[in-house]
């Protein structure tokens, strides 16, 4: 029996609103869908898995009837979905009435139940969220029943406050697949036995590495899997980047680093920005040029100038700008003190360049 196992698709969310790439990330993570259909369809495989968090919010009837028409495009491929806590159900939610195709299994009972698929031999257990959490471990001690059947637990969880499951008992629980969503970032937790399948986007700046679904076998006499690989999705990728600069830096020099490091690692991908090192004191870096030419969702500059306290304190020993360099500059700043310190002896000094023009 072949399956895929996806979810947390998050189908309606508007990712990185406000940027210029807000509509196209949008349209990504519909796209998402279509794409892991299509994989079904192609791959042949027998049933696609979705743990939760299909849609972002809860879904209106337009949402519901595209979501059908994709599954209905694989009548051969059973779909079993359950609610998490983003989609949870609720009493007035269309998705209590609406018809879906023969093929969708909608788990929207709030307790464990299972559906069994007899041309695969495979009974799925799933239940739905209706809250908004789920602090209890409602799966301990579960077990499924020795039945000679292919036996699958669809679930949405893992951490405190959204069904807070133990991995190890599950594992031991009788299920020959733990197909686990909530978690964004994929993750065999137990070889063989449990993964959670990560967000086939990403969603957010946190997102980072790669995102997918994946797809796996088991043996239909000893009812174990034989296989279970990651397929990558995404059409980019969240990316941390750091960029030192020195004494020496211009903005050409970092335009220029930033634009081949981009290009390296893919201009379509979004970036956080981090400018570290030592700078010209009196260089400015031009961020909002870098804003404008590079999908960059945030941008850090924590350089600090280079300056030569004890210099500066020999020219200026006597005044304000002296005294402040000899309270501050000591060994072992803080973090804190030494910002302090760079912005006191900063603006100090402009400070005393202005009356100097002024006279």
């Amino acid at each position: 029996m072949k399956f895929i196992h996806t979810g947390d698709l998050h189908y309606g969310m508007k990712p990185d609103i406000g940027k210029p790439w807000s509509a196209e990330r949008a349209q990504a993570v519909k796209d998402a869908l279509a794409s892991i259909v299509r994989a079904a369809r192609d791959e042949k495989v027998d049933l696609l898995l979705i743990a939760g968090d299909l849609f972002h919010h809860q879904p209106l009837v337009r949402d519901l009837k595209e979501i059908s028409y994709l599954f209905a495009s694989i009548p051969d491929v059973a779909v079993a979905v359950i609610a998490g806590n983003h989609d949870r159900i609720r009493d007035n939610s269309a998705v209590l009435s609406f018809p879906w195709p023969k093929n969708v299994y909608y788990f929207t009972e709030s307790s464990l139940s299972s559906v069994y698929l007899r041309r695969i031999n495979t009974e799925v257990y799933g239940f739905s969220y209706h809250t908004r959490e789920i602090r209890d471990n409602l799966l301990e001690g579960v077990e499924a029943p020795e039945n000679g059947r292919i036996r699958i637990l669809l679930c949405h969880g893992g951490d405190a406050k959204h069904l807070p499951l133990d991995v190890k008992e599950l594992s031991e629980a009788g299920f020959s697949y733990c197909a686990l969503g909530h978690i964004h970032k994929p993750e065999i937790a137990v070889p063989g036995k449990v993964a959670w399948c990560g967000s086939p986007e990403p969603l957010d700046l946190t997102e980072t590495g790669p995102h997918g679904y994946f797809l796996g076998e088991i043996n239909d006499i000893s009812r174990q899997i034989t296989s279970l690989d990651f397929v990558r999705l995404a059409k980019v990728q969240y990316t941390s980047l750091i960029v030192h600069v020195t004494p020496d830096s211009t903005n050409a020099e970092l335009l220029m680093t930033l634009s081949d490091e981009l290009a390296r690692r893919g201009s379509r991908n979004i970036y956080r920005l981090q400018i570290k090192g030592l700078r010209d004191p009196d260089a400015v870096f031009d961020l909002d040029t870098l804003r404008q030419r590079f999908r960059i969702a945030e941008l850090f500059d924590y350089s600090e100038p280079k300056y030569d306290f004890s210099r500066l304190f020999a020219e200026h020993s006597s005044d304000m700008i002296g005294f402040f360099i000899q309270e501050l500059d000591k060994p072992d700043l803080s973090l804190l003190d030494k910002k302090a310190l760079y912005y006191g002896v900063s603006a100090l000094l402009h400070t005393t360049e202005e009356r100097g023009q002024k006279t």
